[in-house]
């Protein structure tokens, strides 16, 4: 198995686990998989072949703990995905990680064409990751990227809330006030952290670059500096607002338009609505999940709306126009002769807004039937079934031919 195979495949995604699924877990979903894939269960699938050869390749890997080890190192080193090849490697990465053998460092310098490539060089394409090979220059300029990065500006949090709109609010949009907590800048210090009247200072230990680096064998690993937390700037005095954070949970209402047609549980985003960004940097975005009541007449089926009314026999059988509600309005419904109970009318256009054209509101008409009847009518409901013959002459046939036994 090649570096290239550790740095391109995802053993995780394959096997459907998390990254720091245990052992367990691991055996768990390799088990599951091998026994729907397995080629006798799928005989000429080759894609399920395909498929049985993958999860067999990252349970290799996972289930062995020294090479999850080297695996899990090789990704963090030089990021999924084959990084390493599309940097301007002929060969991609050497091989021989996978197998337990040290990464041979002449070999990704001469691959790379001694110390140089057409991206700028090794010390632009590690930014100093590696011990030598780029020079003291490009060391600097990466600590200096590295320092404006952790003291410039920074995107505000995401946010999410929940808003609870009624049915007709959802179908026809509406524009509603949310009130919410959510990360903000400090009013105290202006969020810088300090106690108003002093400043932050330079991180003695990184020197404001926001970052250390330490040596392993033949890398260096460069990580957030835990003296300043990868800000570069250290507090002495901290605002005893926002103990230093330079953020505060703040409570605010916004205005927020709710387009029309939202369906229940969808998840609308706005842009540049959410916590407010540090050092001058972008808000972050408000999520807003919605939840819709229900209607005590309307039902709802994606862009359609649906409307049950009751009609009486002589409605069905005759004929009638009925006058039905919608969201916005009445509309007038002609219901044909001879229309049967439980069959659905449409009207076009009268159902949620939507893109291009609207839904249309489905009426489904039941016949509606008397629990008790006067003398009179009674009378008259006998009278009109002797007129109307029996609805069923076919059953009744199958009936007769049986003898009439009960079974």
């Amino acid at each position: 198995m090649s570096t290239r195979d550790f740095i391109e495949k995802d053993y995780y995604a394959a096997l459907g686990v998390a990254q720091d699924a245990d052992a367990a877990a691991v055996k768990k979903a390799y088990r599951q998989l091998a026994r729907d894939l397995h080629p006798d269960k799928n005989p000429g699938n080759t894609e399920a072949e395909a498929r049985f050869k993958e999860v067999s390749e990252a349970y290799d890997v996972l289930s062995d703990p020294k090479r999850r080890a080297e695996y899990d190192e090789a990704r963090r080193l030089f990021g999924a995905g084959g990084a390493g090849a599309r940097a301007g490697f002929p060969g991609g990465f050497p091989s021989g990680a996978g197998g337990g053998q040290p990464f041979d460092l002449g070999d990704i310098f001469g691959a790379a064409g001694g110390g140089r490539t057409g991206a700028g060089g090794l010390g632009d394409l590690f930014g100093g990751l590696f011990g030598g090979g780029a020079g003291p220059g490009a060391g600097a300029g990466s600590a200096r990227a590295r320092s404006q990065a952790a003291s410039g500006p920074a995107r505000g949090q995401d946010v999410e809330t929940e808003a609870t709109l009624s049915f007709d609010e959802a179908v026809l949009g509406v524009t509603v006030p949310l009130r919410m907590q959510s990360p903000g800048t400090c009013p105290t210090c202006a969020g810088s952290g300090a106690k108003p009247g002093t400043s932050p200072h330079t991180c003695p230990v990184c020197q404001g670059a926001g970052v250390t680096s330490r040596s392993q064998g033949a890398f260096a690993f460069s990580e957030p500096c835990r003296n300043c937390r990868g800000t570069g700037q250290v507090v002495d005095d901290p605002c005893p607002t926002c103990a230093g954070n330079g953020v505060t949970n703040q409570t605010r209402t916004i205005t927020v338009r709710i387009p029309a047609g939202v369906k229940d549980g969808q998840r609308i985003r706005l842009a540049g609505k959410g916590a407010p960004g540090r050092r001058g940097g972008p808000a972050g975005d408000l999520f807003v999940v919605v939840h819709v009541s229900g209607h005590e007449l309307f039902g709802r089926t994606g862009n359609d709306l649906t409307l049950t009314v009751p009609i009486t026999f002589a409605e069905a059988t005759l004929g009638a126009t009925l006058t039905v509600p919608t969201l916005d309005g009445n509309v007038t419904l002609k219901v044909p002769a001879g229309t049967a109970s439980g069959q659905t009318l449409r009207v076009r256009g009268r159902g949620v807004p939507g893109k291009g054209r609207n839904g249309d509101l489905l009426v489904t008409v039941e016949v509606a039937v008397p629990k008790r009847l006067t003398p009179a009518a009674e009378e008259a409901v006998k009278v009109l079934e002797a007129e109307l013959g029996d609805p069923r002459p076919r059953i009744t046939a199958a009936v007769q031919q049986q003898g009439g036994a009960a079974r």
